[in-house]
C-alpha cells in the first residue's frame, strides 16, 4: 500500500495542472464519461434504490474515474495519482473494525451493509457549529453525551476565548482549541461518560499546528478519539491537511482518522449522477491519500447548503450502497438540514436522511443545526432523535424506507428554499439545568408520533421532562 511518503513524493512530482483546468478538463470531463459509459440515471420515484446493480456500477465507475483523475495538490498544482493495482490494495488493507472510547463508552465500529440488522454507530452533537459561550458549550456537550444511543460526540466550535473573537492561524486559535478539549472532557464528566469518544478532532482547530496542541497528555484527545481531516471540494488536498495526517500517524493516532468529504450538487460534479460517482471516488481518496480508517460522506446542495432534497438522498443511499456492497470500508453519512432546529421541518428532513443512509449500509453522524453557521442554533433534541430514527430503520428493506422517505420529503420540499431558522439553544432549553421547553418536546413528540404510524417501531428510551 502506498505511504503518506509516497502521496507527499507526488504531490511535488506529478503532473502539473492549473486548478481551473483540473476541474473543468479533467474532473468535470472525466465525470461526465464515465456517468455516460456506467449509463447511471436518477430516478425521481425511487430516492432509496434497491437495484443492486446500479450501486455496483457506480463503484466501478468512481474507481475507474478515480484511477484517472487522482487527487490534486493546490500548494504544488500538482496531481497526485493511484493506478488500479494499488487502489485495489488500499481497499483490501483498510481497517473493518475500529475500537473507539474507554471503559464502559469502549465499542467497536464495524461495516455495515444494506438492509442490515446491525445498529449503526451514532456520531452525534453539534458537527463543529459555533457557539457564543463555554456556559452553552458545557451544556450541549453534556446534552449530547446524555442521550442513551450516542456511540460518540462531535462538539461545537467556540468562536472566543475570554471574550476576544478567535482568528485561524493566532495564538488565539491555539489556546481555543486547548478551551474546547477541557470543556468537552468536563462536560462528559458531568454526564456520567468519561470515556465517551470525541470523534470530530475539534472544529476550533483549524489548522496543523494548532491541532498538535490537542493531544497533551494532561487533557488532551486520546488515541481512541477520531480525527476528521477535510477533502475539499472536488478531490483536493492542501499541506496543510496533509500536515495533519501526518502529525497524527507520527503520535500514533493513525487509525482514527477520517477522511470528510462533501461532493457538490450542482457544481463541478453537475447532477446527482456525477455527485454520487464523486462521492464514492471520495471514500477512494480518503484511503489512499489520508490512509484514513474511517469515511465520512456529506454530499450537499449547492445552493441550499443541505442534502435533504430528493436528488441528495438518492446520492446518500447510492453513495452508502456503492461502498457497502463492495469494500469493507467503515462509513459513515452526515446530514445536513435547510431548517434550523426545534422546527418540524427539521425533523423531517432528518428523519429522511436517515431513511436513505442507514437501510442503505453506513452509520450516521447526524446534527441537526440548520447549514452549521448561525451561532447557538442547535440542541441536543435533533440528535437524539437522528440516533432513534437510526435506530428504527435499522433491518428496513430498502423499498419501504424509499417510500417513507417520499411522504417525508413532501412535507418539507416547499420550503427548502427559504427554511425557518429554528430557535437558539437558550429560547428552548434552560441553560442551568439542560431541559427543553415545553414547546421543544411537543415538535418532537408530534414527528415521533408520525413515524410511527408510517410504521417506525423506536425502542423505548428514557423520558425527557421538561423545565420551561
Amino acid at each position: 500500500m502506498s505511504t503518506l511518503l509516497d502521496v507527499v513524493n507526488r504531490a511535488i512530482t506529478g503532473k502539473p495542472c492549473l486548478e481551473r483546468d483540473y476541474d473543468l478538463r479533467v474532473f468535470s470531463t472525466k465525470l461526465r464519461e464515465v456517468v455516460k459509459e456506467y449509463d447511471i440515471k436518477y430516478d425521481p420515484e425511487n430516492v432509496v434504490p434497491s437495484d443492486n446493480s446500479l450501486a455496483d456500477d457506480i463503484f466501478k465507475a468512481a474507481f475507474d474515474f478515480y484511477c484517472e483523475v487522482g487527487t490534486y495538490c493546490r500548494d504544488t498544482e500538482r496531481i497526485i495519482k493511484f493506478d488500479e493495482n494499488e487502489i485495489k490494495k488500499g481497499l483490501q488493507t483498510a481497517p473493518s473494525k475500529l475500537l473507539f472510547g474507554e471503559g464502559l463508552d469502549a465499542r467497536t465500529l464495524v461495516p455495515r451493509k444494506p438492509e442490515s440488522k446491525i445498529l449503526p454507530w451514532c456520531f452525534i452533537g453539534a458537527g463543529g457549529a459555533p457557539v457564543s459561550s463555554e456556559e452553552i458549550f458545557l451544556k450541549l456537550v453534556e446534552g449530547y453525551a446524555s442521550i442513551p444511543l450516542a456511540n460518540s460526540i462531535t462538539t461545537p466550535a467556540l468562536t472566543s476565548v475570554s471574550g476576544i473573537r478567535i482568528r485561524p492561524g493566532t495564538p488565539l486559535e491555539i489556546l481555543g482549541t486547548i478551551r474546547n478539549i477541557v470543556l468537552a472532557r468536563e462536560a462528559l464528566r458531568r454526564a456520567g461518560r468519561p470515556g465517551l469518544p470525541i470523534m470530530n478532532a475539534l472544529a476550533t482547530a483549524s489548522t496543523a499546528v494548532a491541532l498538535n496542541t490537542a493531544f497533551h497528555p494532561d487533557y488532551g484527545l486520546r488515541k481512541t478519539d477520531g480525527y476528521l481531516i477535510g477533502i475539499l471540494a472536488e478531490l483536493k488536498t492542501t499541506f496543510d491537511l496533509l500536515n495533519k495526517v501526518c502529525a497524527l500517524q507520527s503520535l500514533g493516532y493513525g487509525g482514527g482518522v477520517c477522511a470528510e468529504y462533501g461532493s457538490l450538487f450542482g457544481g463541478y460534479c453537475g447532477g446527482p449522477e456525477g455527485t454520487a460517482v464523486a462521492a464514492v471516488a471520495g471514500s477512494l481518496m480518503g484511503v489512499l491519500v489520508y490512509q484514513a480508517g474511517w469515511h465520512l460522506s456529506f454530499p450537499t446542495h449547492i445552493n441550499y447548503t443541505s442534502n435533504s432534497t430528493p436528488e441528495l438522498l438518492w446520492v446518500t443511499s447510492v453513495y452508502a450502497q456503492a461502498v457497502s456492497r463492495n469494500t469493507h470500508l467503515l462509513s459513515f453519512h452526515l446530514n445536513y438540514t435547510a431548517a434550523g432546529p426545534s422546527t418540524e421541518m427539521c425533523l423531517y428532513e432528518i428523519a429522511a436522511q436517515r431513511l436513505a443512509a442507514v437501510p442503505s449500509g453506513v452509520s450516521i453522524e447526524s446534527v441537526g443545526v440548520g447549514k452549521a453557521r448561525h451561532e447557538d442554533y442547535l440542541t441536543p433534541m435533533e440528535p437524539r432523535f437522528a440516533a432513534e430514527v437510526a435506530h428504527a430503520t435499522a433491518g428496513m428493506r430498502r423499498a419501504n424506507a424509499n417510500e417513507i422517505a417520499k411522504h417525508l420529503v413532501s412535507l418539507y420540499i416547499d420550503n427548502i428554499s427559504n427554511p425557518p431558522l429554528g430557535m437558539k439553544y437558550q429560547e428552548c432549553f434552560d441553560v442551568k439545568t439542560g431541559k427543553p421547553s415545553r414547546r421543544c418536546l411537543e415538535i418532537y413528540s408530534k414527528v415521533k408520533r408520525e413515524l410511527e404510524e408510517l410504521g417506525l417501531e423506536f425502542e423505548t428510551t428514557p423520558e425527557l421532562l421538561t423545565t420551561l
